[in-house]
């Protein structure tokens, strides 16, 4: 086993079906006397009915959450957060939401807590995002952890099929592109596995059964695994791509993750040996982007960037964007590869090792 060294960040998580009851005990131990929530508009109404039993504790709501962290949006809410005279946020919703806490918190100092309704994981990362004028900006900084992440699987039965799906295909990105992290140690290596398995078992039985309660909570726990992987380890190629084409053509970000994640592991992985005999052991096929993409295809999800909104010409426009800024990735950024790779996720093809 080689050397490493394991800085562990982490928020304080209550997992479980019905552990939103734990809502008012977390809030008691952080110490919040004046709560802004944040959601969506589409669930303002859910927002309201968990942060009911906080009585006069709710200062305010802001249900503006928008995708890919708009600046403008960052710039309502906090009027919002001055408004109510706010100490703490509670973001409940997916990875729009918690964005927009992240954000808040980076920049006002105020605690969180959130509840996701959803797979995608950002709730237990470092990693914040921001969109303006089309461009995402990334970064990472201690000060977005949530103080407390509530995971209720509950929550999570009425999330429709087509975005249970490809959000929970969202968090197997960050466990498989993960693998091959420079940064990669046993400890996240086992996360890695974990998160891989739960989602790829739950899927299938939420195709089956959306309503089922252990599924929802195995994915949930899968979400949290990945998530997890995802603060600790830079990502490559697929990650970076998958922030372009968001940023920039302003895609839906958990399905452009579900398009690409088998492109990018077509493109890298026979540059990663490693990984790719892991990976093929995990999923029991020598041909893990296949698996990815029949996995994607028989749950109903998106395979072509073209039926989410790309269009032709934006090809050439995402392949110089990603060859622009180069960063750690275990095949070299090449022009061709990358326009071969963005063509079959554009045509929904289905990926090949080349």
């Amino acid at each position: 086993m080689k050397k490493f060294t394991f800085d562990y960040l982490s928020p304080r998580v209550v997992f479980g079906p019905g552990s939103v009851s734990a809502l008012p005990d977390e809030i008691e131990r952080l110490g919040s006397r004046r709560l802004l929530v944040l959601s969506t508009p589409e669930q303002v109404e859910l927002a309201e009915n968990i942060v009911d039993p906080l009585g006069d504790k709710v200062a305010g709501f802001f249900d503006g959450a928008k995708m890919h962290v708009p600046v403008e949006v960052i710039q309502k809410a906090k009027q919002a957060f001055a408004n109510a005279d706010a100490d703490s946020i509670i973001a409940i919703g997916g990875g729009s939401t918690t964005g927009l806490a992240k954000a808040l918190s980076m920049s006002l100092g105020a605690p969180s807590v959130v509840i996701p309704t959803t797979y995608a994981g950002s709730e237990m990362t470092t990693i914040w995002g921001i969109t303006q004028d089309g461009i995402k900006k990334t970064g990472r900084d201690a000060k977005v952890l949530p103080k407390t992440v509530i995971y209720d699987s509950l929550l999570t039965v009425s999330l429709p099929l087509a975005i249970t799906v490809t959000s929970a295909l969202n968090a197997v990105a960050h466990a498989m592109e993960g693998l091959y992290s420079t940064e990669l140690n046993p400890v996240i290596e086992s996360m890695c596995k974990q998160g891989i398995c739960a989602l790829f078992d739950a899927i299938p039985r939420l195709v089956q059964r959306p309503a089922d309660v252990d599924a929802r909570t195995d994915a949930l726990f899968g979400a949290w695994m990945c998530g997890t992987v995802l603060c600790h380890l830079g990502m490559g190629l697929h990650h970076k791509l998958c922030h372009t084409l968001g940023g920039t053509l302003n895609l839906p970000h958990a399905e452009t993750h579900a398009v690409v994640l088998a492109h990018a592991l077509a493109y890298n992985l026979p540059y990663a040996a490693p990984t790719k005999r892991l990976l093929e052991e995990i999923l029991g096929t020598d041909d893990v982007p296949g698996a990815v993409y029949e996995l994607a295809k028989n749950a109903g999800a998106p395979l072509s960037l073209a039926e989410i909104g790309m269009r032709t010409e934006d090809i050439a426009q995402v392949r110089d964007l990603a060859l622009r800024d180069q960063y750690p990735n275990p095949r070299p950024l090449e022009a061709d590869g990358l326009e071969a790779l963005l063509n079959n996720a554009f045509h929904g093809r289905r990926p090949a090792y080349h």
